[in-house]
């Protein structure tokens, strides 16, 4: 049997900041935008509450980047790219990383597997980064 969570006030400003933004913001970015507006919310409880939303589907994980976990209220299936400078965190829209029903079949059948989901993660630059980087170099 499941329980019926209740959202309190913190849970829901918690998940408001989150699903307000897309730059995937970490747990500490959650609680520094919020302490100002609740002066007892705790570190501990953001993380509480962010692991009751993994759980329930609401949010999900894009990882672990540059040693803090980030998340991502988009929970439609999309991918994601991440600057090796900045760690700035960008969507890719579903139809720009489309891996069709036979290269899936293909998977499944060749690991003996069966795939629920994927994510694609792509590593790189970004654009700011990427000019800075092209500054710094004209001026060597």
């Amino acid at each position: 049997m499941q329980c019926k969570r209740n959202f309190s006030a913190k849970r829901e400003a918690i998940y408001k900041i989150l699903s307000s933004t897309d730059s995937h913001p970490t747990a500490e970015w959650i609680y520094e935008n919020l302490k100002t507006q609740i002066p007892d919310l705790s570190l501990g409880t953001v993380y509480r509450n962010l692991s009751v939303f993994k759980e329930t589907g609401l949010v999900k994980s894009v990882g672990v980047i540059n040693g803090h976990e980030r998340f991502d209220a988009n929970t439609f299936q999309h991918s994601h790219f991440v600057c090796n400078c900045c760690f700035k965190i960008i969507d890719i829209p579903k139809s720009k990383t489309f891996v069709d029903q036979s290269t899936i079949n293909n998977l499944e059948n060749e690991c003996d597997v069966h795939i629920q989901n994927h994510n694609i993660t792509f590593y790189g630059l970004c654009g700011d980064c990427s000019k800075k980087i092209s500054v710094e170099s004209e001026d060597i």
